[in-house]
């Protein structure tokens, strides 16, 4: 038997003792250099600090590239002499002429742009100008930049659209953990209570540092998502233990990127992930070693007779580590991967029943044809379900999360 390492979970997720025969199940993450984690204040210099020291961390160098590329800062060159009246240029001379475009009586676009060349400077003050419980929807339209800034739609503010510029363009940045906040739930950098929302082009993030084995509070949500009938188009969401809070509602995710170590894909929604990179930043685990050192998905059903869970189809699982499929938070917990490459960071048995074999008749894990190193179901737990098509169908499409009923209708604007 290996040593039992506890995997730190807060009160809403206790720890589990992880024990196996022939199998160390010590969690463990990066040992990379702390990021500033003491800033209070949006400024730009600030950002800097946290991304340049936050190379390994929670995102590629590419992603890093263009995020910085943006910032309004060093986009001017001293010249050697006086300017001319005609050399002085605007900051805002390139701004998009039609933004924001009229009001309609279907949709009011709101404008962000960190160099108050529109209606706003910060995302949550454009939030906080949408009227309570309008019926028409609220585009706010997110100019390149890293907004960082921890924003909050409460439930009285539905049908509001985040227009970004593309994901590796614009994002909206916060470094709350669940020590700071008080509880992993309220440390997402964005917090959607509201329903009908809708994300395109644009990235969630959480820069807290990275934790250290056995860091109690460290989990650092990018989002929170507890609104029903939700929408991310071409989204980016980066953090490390607990990415992405799918809290509870119908979400659609299609073409996101999505990266993490630990359960970075927790909650108890009922959502369909089509199109979407799944990436583990977890350590890289030596040839030969058994250790498990992250998991994509901790869903969290408590009964048979709720309605939610995770599906994920046409997608791909890749990065560092050695990992789980899902591990069952809760003793219902039901996920599906379907059609979806897998590299051989996944471990051959696949998933976890939070060491609680009790919870193997209920729990619901299913793959059904997918491909790569990591789908080879023949070390499977005995838990996991091989689908056929006819057991698969429910879980391929939009019927999983009632899209007839309502997406078409958010995703009109």
């Amino acid at each position: 038997m290996g040593n039992g390492g506890k995997w730190v979970m807060d009160s809403g997720r206790m720890g589990s003792e992880f024990n196996g025969d022939n199998v160390d199940y010590r969690i463990h993450l990066h040992d990379s250099a702390a990021i500033t984690a003491n800033i209070t204040t949006p400024n730009v210099s600030s950002l800097f600090s946290i991304l340049d020291s936050s190379v390994p961390f929670p995102f590629g160098s590419l992603v890093l590239f263009d995020f910085i590329h943006w910032l309004p800062v060093g986009r001017h060159h001293r010249h050697h002499r006086e300017p001319r009246e005609s050399d002085k240029v605007s900051i805002c001379d390139d701004f998009p002429p039609n933004i924001p475009p009229p009001e309609t009586n279907m949709t009011l676009t709101l404008c962000v742009d960190p160099n108050g060349c529109c209606n706003f400077t910060t995302v949550q003050a454009a939030v906080d100008a949408v009227g309570n419980f309008s019926e028409k929807r609220t585009v706010i339209w997110i100019n390149s930049g890293i907004y960082y800034e921890k924003v909050t739609i409460p439930r009285t503010k539905p049908n509001i659209t985040f227009q970004g510029q593309g994901y590796t363009s614009t994002a909206v940045a916060w470094n709350d953990t669940a020590n700071s906040a008080h509880g992993t739930f309220y440390s997402g950098s964005v917090q959607v209570f509201a329903n009908n929302f809708v994300a395109k082009n644009i990235s969630f993030m959480n820069v807290a540092p990275i934790p250290s084995p056995g860091d109690v509070g460290a989990q650092a949500v990018a989002i929170r998502i507890a609104g029903d009938q939700a929408a991310f188009l071409g989204c980016g969401f980066f953090g490390a233990q607990d990415t992405l809070h799918d809290d509870r509602g119908r979400h659609y995710f299609k073409d996101c990127y999505i990266q993490g170590s630990i359960d970075f894909i927790f909650g108890d929604a009922r959502s369909l992930y089509e199109n979407c990179q799944l990436i583990s930043m977890a350590n890289p685990v030596p040839a030969g070693q058994k250790v498990i050192n992250g998991a994509v998905t901790a869903h969290g059903r408590v009964s048979k007779d709720e309605n939610t869970g995770f599906t994920f189809v046409n997608s791909s699982i890749g990065g560092t580590g050695r990992i789980w499929l899902g591990r069952a938070w809760r003793p219902f917990s039901r996920v599906v991967f379907a059609l979806t490459s897998m590299t051989d960071i996944i471990a051959p048995e696949g998933w976890n029943d939070f060491n609680d074999p009790a919870r193997d008749q209920n729990i619901f894990y299913a793959e059904y044809n997918c491909t790569g190193a990591g789908a080879n179901m023949a070390q499977r737990a005995p838990y996991v379900q091989r689908l056929n098509d006819t057991q698969a169908s429910p879980f391929l499409n939009t019927t999983f999360i009632d899209g007839d009923q309502w997406l078409q209708q958010v995703l009109i604007t």
